[in-house]
């Protein structure tokens, strides 16, 4: 399996054609990734199973979104039989991807509770235990960046190119190692959308006044919510598509299907 080696740009270009990708259709992707949360939150909430049923159907779940995408990308809209394309031909081997998931999830959290890390929050917590807190967690996002990594490309290698659950995992990482510059991109490219303009603009607003805060507070959290949640969905399918399909992200930036052709789809 063939990865490509992209430049660093190409994970701010992600952002970018992930966003084009959700002005094709802005209500069925915020609808597409608010099922997902939503889902993502309720089976994590299931007493007992939960945390363990989660690993196992996020492989599912991903590649359903990225069904969306394509679709989406292809004729403007998707229906029911578009989200499950391929899906039955391939259980076995998303459920075996699911296992494997499980698995990584399972010994990254015991390695954690091995290193006495505790990222419980509370109130009141003093300053030294909101120290310790920060330095827990930047370490367990270390120890789970690898997971991150094996499973980012691997439910659509599965789905998508038929390559058996373990080999997937292994090429995701693969792939995802040597794209690493694009990837620290892609990352600084949502901090800086996600938190840095944000906090810039509620400073600016603070100094206007209190009122102005509440506007734009709320304006930012449904921008978050419908806008950089959506583009978020569909620059994970953008960033496969430009790493295993060889087919350049600008083109995701420029393409536009027309309404008569969706309609006609």
């Amino acid at each position: 399996m063939n990865a490509r080696r992209l430049s660093a740009n190409h994970g701010v270009l992600w952002l970018l054609a992930g966003f084009s990708l959700f002005r094709r259709n802005p209500p069925l992707l915020t609808l597409l990734t608010f099922t997902y949360l939503l889902l993502v939150v309720v089976i994590n909430l299931i007493p007992a199973i939960g945390p363990f049923l989660l690993p196992l159907v996020l492989p599912l779940l991903t590649v359903i979104l990225a069904n969306g995408c394509r679709s989406i990308e292809v004729k403007g809209a998707f229906n029911g039989t578009d989200l499950m394309r391929e899906v039955a031909d391939r259980r076995q081997a998303i459920m075996h991807l699911g296992g494997l998931h499980l698995l990584g999830s399972a010994t990254m959290v015991l390695v954690s509770a091995a290193l006495g890390m505790d990222l419980t929050l509370s109130e009141n917590l003093t300053s030294e235990q909101m120290q310790d807190l920060a330095l827990d967690l930047g370490l367990f996002l270390m120890l789970s960046t690898p997971l991150l990594m094996a499973f980012w490309f691997a439910p659509l290698l599965t789905l998508w190119d038929k390559i058996p659950p373990a080999k997937s995992v292994f090429f995701s990482f693969v792939a995802s190692w040597r794209n690493w510059r694009a990837f620290f991109m892609y990352g600084v490219a949502v901090g800086v959308a996600g938190i840095i303009v944000p906090g810039i603009l509620l400073v600016t607003a603070s100094l206007i006044s209190a009122s102005v805060v509440t506007v734009v507070s709320v304006v930012l959290r449904m921008m978050m919510m419908f806008v950089l949640a959506p583009s978020l969905v569909a620059s994970v399918y953008v960033s496969y598509r430009d790493v295993f399909q060889t087919i350049p992200v600008e083109t995701a930036l420029v393409a536009e299907v027309p309404p008569d052709d969706a309609a006609q789809e």
